[in-house]
């Protein structure tokens, strides 16, 4: 599956992380891929970077098999190359996916931004060029906050629009006590979406597995039947 999001900072890594790490504690061996990661020089002071998260989710991956690229700036990977004088290759993308991909059961991509993010500019790459070339279904992460509803519904209606089988929808972080706006977010998603987002809780990168125990992470990975949307 490809976790991608409505935007920057709206949990794509905690929600791919735990993906995979629900995934892992289930007795399955699962990679996990980003095609770039930006902002080594400005660490989160309470999650480790992207691709040293999703690789301690899998148990055996090395981040350097998770990422191609890895650039300081955070910006985007675009500009992030540019600035450090590195050209994106869709060639060398594609052989680490493919690696990546052939050493396991499943494999859970993460984007990088928001769904037109480009990589590349030339030859123009984008998030979602990646997402099709690789013909996943998408898991959208999403925030629960103002500006959830549009942000939530552009992404799914582009994604369908290109072809792309939306897998399932996940709000994070959700409130212990949700409030009305939150609620009623969730509530106008479902009736404009045609089905049920899921909701993540608050996490550590020590209780991934645990927090993503809800969610069907295995019909997902294509590891039983699909079912609907949801």
């Amino acid at each position: 599956m490809f976790v991608t999001g409505t935007g920057t900072g709206v949990g794509k890594s905690v929600v791919a992380a735990s993906i995979v790490a629900a995934l892992t504690a289930g007795g399955h061996k699962v990679a996990a891929f980003k095609p770039a990661v930006t902002g080594l020089d400005e660490p989160d002071l309470k999650w480790p970077l992207d691709h040293v998260l999703l690789s301690a989710a899998t148990g055996w991956q090395t981040p350097e098999r998770v990422s191609p690229y890895i650039f300081g700036p955070a910006v985007s990977p675009h500009l992030a190359a540019e600035m450090e004088d590195v050209r994106i290759e869709p060639t060398i993308i594609n052989g680490a996916f493919d690696r990546a991909a052939a050493s396991a059961e499943a494999i859970v991509c993460e984007g990088v931004g928001g769904l037109l993010v480009p990589l590349s500019l030339e030859p123009r790459m984008t998030v979602l060029d990646l997402i099709k070339h690789f013909a996943l279904p998408a898991i959208v992460a999403t925030h629960p906050g103002l500006g959830t509803i549009s942000d939530t519904c552009l992404t799914v209606d582009r994604l369908r629009a290109e072809g792309v089988t939306v897998a399932g929808v996940v709000i994070t972080p959700w409130p212990r006590e949700p409030g009305r706006m939150e609620q009623s977010n969730r509530d106008a998603l479902i009736k404009l979406l045609g089905f049920e987002p899921h909701t993540l809780g608050e996490t550590t990168p020590g209780s991934l597995a645990e927090n993503a125990a809800d969610l069907p992470v295995r019909r997902w990975a294509g590891l039983e039947p699909e079912g609907a949307a949801s």
